[in-house]
């Protein structure tokens, strides 16, 4: 079968392929969004689960800043598309936001679907038309999209692609980075996918992990080489996860991908310094055992004290036989060492994609003229926070910008 109507053709229905479509429609152009899976925004939904972080409310210069090398690529973009925009975007769709009380911005409704639903309605009244279960394959040599349907291949011609196929986490939700292959085979420079917002593994004892799996490690500070992040992290039967070790997974992941491993140093009282600990665990234990003296003399939780048992076991010295001023150096800089990445298929985002040199300043692929992309297949990576969503919805507007400005010349 093949489609010659003239179209844009969006491949990807998450928030930056629908964010481009809704951009497109807007300026007037005919847009038919493809998607491998059944319907529209299936990994946005699973972002909802625990409450939908749309964005964050801190300044745009330090907002920015949290793209990292990526940042003067995507400035332009969220500059444009901003935070508050994302927040006009919401509450005109029936669904306003809160800021939260770490600066997280939440829909008040604290879901997703209700928001999609309305944006997905918006989409209809704009006559965006869906195409799913419909994967790209890539081009034929006449330069057609090809799709495989239920119904067998289809060849579609478009006035243009925008592509907005994510990353390659959760891939049963549709990013299965397929892509990849396709648009290396046409010259474009793709960096590595790599886990981001990833949990590590960590070769606990069975001991420590029959106990602690699922307890939370409650404001801590976490530590690699020169970077300290304060916040909750979460021991797991394989490692340790969570918001803090997020925020440092890049500096991890390339410590364990370089190194084999990595060490996470974590400080369990962090407001406490080492002359001060000290002195509150030199009173006398008296019959209490070590665990018990620990509690109260430093308010430490059990989990906490089980990873000193863990690093004292590690460096072949009983923790009774500590110090208190060891006791005091050891709270605050616990050392675990990471031995793996947890698999990208798991992490909450991925690192790496498209280079942006590949890209003009519209997003338009230069080897490609036509071919737009956005999302998270664009070669950067943020913590969690409201930064993933505000970079996917921002780059989808730019790329459908850049979509109705390449139509016009």
């Amino acid at each position: 079968m093949t489609i010659t109507a003239p179209h844009i053709a969006v491949i990807g229905a998450g928030p930056a392929g629908l964010m481009a479509a809704e951009v497109l429609a807007q300026g007037g152009a005919r847009v038919i969004v493809y998607d491998a899976m059944p319907s529209a925004g299936r990994k946005f939904l699973m972002a909802g689960r625990g409450g939908l972080n749309l964005t964050h409310s801190e300044p745009l210069p330090q907002f920015i800043a949290r793209y990292r090398e990526a940042a003067p690529k995507l400035q332009a973009a969220v500059e444009a598309f901003s935070p508050d925009a994302l927040r006009a975007w919401s509450e005109a769709l029936g669904e306003p936001t809160f800021v939260g009380s770490s600066g997280r911005v939440f829909p008040k409704t604290f879901k997703a679907s209700p928001l999609l639903r309305a944006w997905l309605r918006r989409l209809d009244a704009a006559d965006v038309r869906f195409a799913f279960r419909h994967r790209w394959i890539g081009w034929d040599g006449e330069g057609r999209l090809i799709f495989q349907t239920p119904k067998g291949v289809s060849a579609i011609e478009a006035n243009a692609t925008l592509l907005a196929l994510g990353g390659a986490s959760w891939p049963r939700l549709g990013s299965d980075a397929g892509w990849v292959d396709i648009l290396a085979a046409k010259g474009i420079a793709v960096s590595k996918l790599r886990p981001a917002n990833s949990g590590f593994t960590v070769a606990w004892s069975k001991v420590f992990r029959d106990r602690f799996e699922g307890q939370p490690l409650k404001g801590v500070a976490l530590t690699i080489g020169a970077h300290t992040v304060r916040g909750e992290a979460m021991i797991t039967r394989s490692g340790i996860e969570g918001g803090a070790i997020y925020a440092l997974s890049a500096e991890l992941r390339e410590a364990v991908l370089s190194l084999g491993q990595a060490t996470l140093m974590i400080a369990m009282r962090p407001d406490l310094d080492t002359a001060g600990l000290t002195t509150r665990l030199s009173g006398t234990r008296g019959k209490q055992s070590l665990a018990n003296f620990l509690r109260k003399a430093a308010q430490l939780s059990p989990v906490g004290i089980g990873l000193m048992q863990e690093a004292a076991f590690a460096s072949g010295r009983p923790l009774a036989a500590f110090s208190p001023a060891e006791l005091a150096g050891l709270i605050n800089a616990i050392p675990v060492q990471l031995t793996g990445v947890a698999p990208i298929d798991r992490a909450i985002s991925t690192a790496g994609g498209i280079m942006f040199g590949e890209l003009d300043e519209q997003f338009m692929l230069r080897k490609l003229p036509g071919t737009f992309a956005a999302g998270e297949m664009l070669d950067w990576e943020a913590p969690t926070g409201g930064y993933l969503l505000q970079a996917s919805f921002a780059t989808g507007a730019a790329a459908g910008r850049g979509v109705l400005e390449w139509l016009k010349r």
